[in-house]
């Protein structure tokens, strides 16, 4: 990709010659290199180097015109401005989008070094040794079927008319392994684990290799269970990927489609436990592939959604934050229509528990590890779930896996039903979060 300073210059440029006065562009561009594996032989190698650009273009009236493309170089950026500025004629009449008040703001600092690529031979050997090791764990595992080792490097820029011009990149590398047992008489049973750094030589592999020996290896005694009503404990994995399937209770842009189970009078109000706060955190120290700005330029920071139980916070555009009279967050994501999306989840202990729970001790208690066919399974806009999931039932410490069971519930309820927010720390993909402990959920089982 051309310099930011170049790519700015020929946008000003190319416009003045148009006769177009306002304008803004955000770009990205990726290259990646991927590995799978099967049994020690090679399954699927993969390089890519994908680039997008989005143009928006305001004409005299100040209605915007939107057009991408995957073209930076002079030519490629006239014809985007061009398409863009014919498209304005068309665009909408109401809430016309804007840039963001915060385009030209200082954003938080960040390293623009990039860990070098590995070559895809050391990729494809360390994946083949992972693989491996995972197979010799125990003698049921017998497969290894999802398994991935990737490297990503990651450039994006925005930029707009009047006088915003932002850059950055980063790299990072990711470990995926999912394992499959068979044994005889017996149903097969599957756990995963992930890893992600900022290069291959960061990668805790043994650390997802263990994780996942461990989980696959704990699934291998497994029973039924009663149906019934449960105290059920969610993993970090399991509650943070709950809380993002009902991400529309902090979407600014869903409350103003009315396609969220908040209103913009939710604010201020207990939506649950006083022990759960919640922050979406996109410049947590943990979060590998941070941004320091969104899709029009606006600074990303810290942004608490619960605090002490209470909704304290939403995720805003440009164009959400003015229709509700507030501050943008840095959530936009740039295309032909601007979308709000979290960043990165923090879950974290609010007020102190009058009670605290221990597994060790606990009786009777289901512990969720992991959810799955959540676009299935979930009713965003009604707040109702019913999920499978991998789990285990704890008596006095000792966990039995689930044989096959589903959870189901009312987000609402869930969340003003919590008991414990314990405090240790757990990474995930999305976020960092402890195991959170609800008082009572349906539980589907035999």
């Amino acid at each position: 990709m051309p310099k930011i300073d170049d790519i700015a210059a020929s946008a000003r440029e190319t416009a003045q010659k148009l006769g177009i006065k306002k304008y803004d562009v955000y770009g990205s561009a990726i290259d990646e290199t991927s590995v799978q594996v099967d049994l020690g032989e090679p399954q699927q190698m993969k390089a890519s180097q994908r680039s997008s650009v989005t143009v928006r273009v305001w004409n005299d009236d100040n209605s915007v015109g939107v057009t991408s493309t995957t073209d930076v170089d002079p030519i490629g950026l006239e014809l985007a401005l061009k398409t863009a500025h014919e498209a304005s004629f068309f665009g909408v009449k109401e809430n016309v989008p804007e840039f963001s008040p915060e385009a030209t703001a200082p954003t938080a600092a960040h390293s623009d070094v990039k860990t070098p690529q590995a070559p895809v031979s050391k990729l494809l050997e360390t994946l083949v040794e992972a693989e491996k090791e995972l197979l010799a764990a125990h003698p049921a595992i017998k497969g290894v079927p999802y398994n991935g080792l990737a490297q990503r490097d990651i450039d994006r820029f925005y930029l707009n008319s009047d006088g915003a011009v932002r850059n950055e990149g980063h790299s990072f590398a990711s470990l995926y392994l999912y394992t499959k047992t068979e044994e005889e008489g017996r149903k097969p049973r599957s756990a995963g684990a992930f890893r992600v750094s900022h290069g291959l030589d960061e990668l805790d592999i043994n650390g997802c290799l263990k994780e996942a020996a461990e989980k696959t290896i704990s699934h291998l005694n497994y029973d039924k269970i009663k149906t019934g009503k449960y105290r059920v404990v969610f993993s970090p994995e399991a509650i943070l990927s709950l809380i993002g399937a009902f991400s529309n209770l902090f979407n600014a842009q869903s409350i103003l489609d009315k396609q969220s189970l908040s209103t913009p009078e939710s604010l201020g109000t207990q939506i649950a436990s006083p022990l759960l706060s919640l922050c979406d955190d996109a410049l947590h120290p943990q979060n590998v592939g941070a941004g320091t700005f969104d899709g029009e330029g606006t600074p990303t920071r810290r942004v608490p959604l619960i605090t002490n139980g209470v909704l304290s916070g939403f995720l805003h555009s440009a164009g959400t934050a003015k229709r509700l009279n507030t501050q943008p967050t840095g959530h936009a994501h740039m295309g032909s229509k601007v979308t709000v999306s979290p960043h990165f989840y923090h879950i974290f202990p609010g007020e102190s528990a009058e009670q605290e729970y221990s597994l060790d001790t606990a009786e009777n208690v289901i512990l969720i590890d992991d959810l799955s066919a959540l676009h299935a399974g979930v009713q965003a806009t009604q707040g109702s779930f019913s999920l499978p999931f991998d789990g285990w039932l704890v008596q006095n410490g000792k966990r039995t896996s689930v044989e096959s069971a589903t959870v189901a519930g009312d987000i609402r309820e869930l969340l003003k039903s919590i008991i414990y927010v314990e405090k240790d720390l757990e990474f995930t993909g999305s976020g960092v979060a402890p195991r959170v402990w609800v008082d009572e959920l349906s539980i589907t089982g035999e």
